[in-house]
């Protein structure tokens, strides 16, 4: 029975620990298989039709430059207007990415005559948008300054990283049988290509160096890494490069391609590496000032983070934090490995010079701004329930009052009257609201002006008896 539920019952050791060994070696081989299968892109690749449509993307003429003049338009206008929602439409339907394909592509396969033209379009391409987002800015009346149009003034690591994963993803679809559209919409969307361009334009219309200089580094960075995501998935899946008939001229394009590729890679690399460690100060900046610049009585107002000086700077107001306090902060900064080389300055409300002197004078305008808003609409409000009280109260004192009587008691001791009209007239002496009840009485031709003010007088006394009221205007038409 035990031999039964136990098949290395009885074995030797040593053979026990080889079946064991090929048990787990035969696993291993499974999961590598698997694994192989599922990551492999190589068995669906096509690489002819790949190149080919890259090469087709290249070109920006007829179609396409009008495609992309209008989508410039639709990107501008979502980013004058601060909508997301039309900027994502206008790249869905750019063209951009075409040419940065192209490098990266013929790079990777030593084609001299596509890369030249890839160049020559890129440049095309990014001339047209500029000029275009230009032209839209310079006319359009509203050069507001739009999160959408900020955010695109400058890169960040997170910009750099969104165009690696990108750039792959769309070069990885493009690469495969039946071209992944969707895939390739969404890195258009993703890379945001053209909003960058279309602030370019913005800088320069309004004059603004700062940005323009900017957003074009930004779209620099985005295209760059897209060209270099395509010339390594390129290499990976053994694009063939292009034969020429002289050896020595495949050998020096060759050359001159890998060439470029170094030029393009390093300052890349050099360029993220500095991106992330400014990414990385900053962030463990704020978490240095939120965490360990604390004092009970005093307020952090304003921080700033200088990366390239290494500078820390903190603003308080309140109690006076006292020095020892500073140092002691100054030494857990130092232990900090990202914020190590750094320097904190504290400015703190007694001081009251430079800078904080400036922010506590706006500080203080800012508070008095607040109250005497709040005030006002408190006044506001109080002045809108008043009125509407006197109204109401109005309709309830006029609640059982009958034009039609008031019109036929009128009509029988006053013979005089030609018409009776009635209406609430809304007064102000601009400090406050009336509502006065008011009759309008127009008298026969015959009547002198005598006898108009005297039955006037004696109608208003009249009615402000029989309807109770203290405030109450009757007036002579004629």
């Amino acid at each position: 029975m035990e031999n039964r539920n136990n098949p290395d019952a009885g074995k030797p050791e040593e053979t026990i620990k080889q079946n064991e060994f090929s048990h787990a070696t035969g696993i291993w081989q499974n999961t590598r298989a698997f694994i192989s299968e599922l990551l492999d892109i190589r068995q669906d690749t096509d690489r002819e039709a790949t190149v080919e449509a890259i090469k087709k993307d290249i070109s920006f003429k007829g179609h396409n430059a009008w495609i992309l003049i209008f989508s410039i338009f639709v990107a501008s206008i979502g980013l004058n207007v601060g909508s997301t929602a039309v900027v994502i439409g206008a790249m869905l339907i750019s063209p951009l990415m075409g040419p940065i394909v192209g490098v990266g592509l013929s790079v990777a396969i030593n084609d001299v005559d596509t890369l030249k033209k890839s160049f020559i379009n890129m440049g095309v391409m990014v001339g047209l948008s500029v000029l275009t987002a230009y032209i839209y800015f310079l006319i359009s009346p509203v050069k507001e300054e739009t999160p959408e149009l900020i955010a695109r003034t400058y890169p960040t690591i997170l910009d750099v990283l969104v165009a690696i994963f990108g750039g792959l993803a769309l070069i990885v679809a493009k690469t495969k049988k039946g071209t992944i559209a969707s895939v390739i919409f969404g890195v258009a969307i993703a890379t945001a290509l053209m909003p960058p361009l279309c602030t370019v334009g913005y800088g320069l219309a309004i004059g603004n160096m700062a940005y323009a200089g900017g957003a074009l580094y930004l779209f620099s960075i985005n295209a760059v890494f897209i060209a270099l995501s395509t010339f390594v998935v390129s290499k990976l899946l053994d694009f063939p490069l292009v034969k020429y008939a002289n050896s020595k001229h495949r050998k020096k394009i060759a050359r001159i391609a890998s060439v470029i590729a170094i030029i393009v890679m390093i300052p890349s690399l050099i360029l993220f590496v500095n991106l992330l460690q400014k990414q990385v100060f900053e962030t463990k900046a704020r978490e240095f000032i939120s965490e360990i610049v604390r004092y009970s009585g005093a307020e952090t107002i304003k921080t700033n983070q200088n990366y390239h000086n290494k500078e820390i700077e903190v603003y308080l107001i309140g109690v006076s934090v006292p020095q020892a306090t500073i140092e002691t902060w100054r030494e857990q900064m130092k232990e900090m490995e990202a914020l190590k080389e750094s320097t904190l300055i504290v400015h703190q409300g007694a001081s009251q010079t430079g800078d904080l002197a400036l922010l506590s004078t706006q500080v203080r305008s800012g508070i008095l701004e607040d109250l005497y808003m709040k005030n006002q609409e408190v006044i506001e409000n109080k002045d809108a329930r008043i009125s509407l009280l006197e109204n109401e109260l109005l309709k309830y004192k006029l609640g059982d009052f009958s034009f039609k009587e008031i019109s036929q008691e009128v009509k029988v001791n006053y013979e005089n009257v030609e018409t009776l009209s009635f209406a609430n007239t809304i007064s102000t002496n601009f400090s406050k609201i009336d509502t006065i009840p008011t009759f309008n009485i127009t008298w026969k031709n015959n009547v002198v002006n005598r006898i108009k003010k005297a039955e006037t007088k004696k109608i208003q006394n009249w009615l402000a008896l029989r309807l109770k009221l203290d405030t109450l205007a009757v007036k002579s038409m004629n």
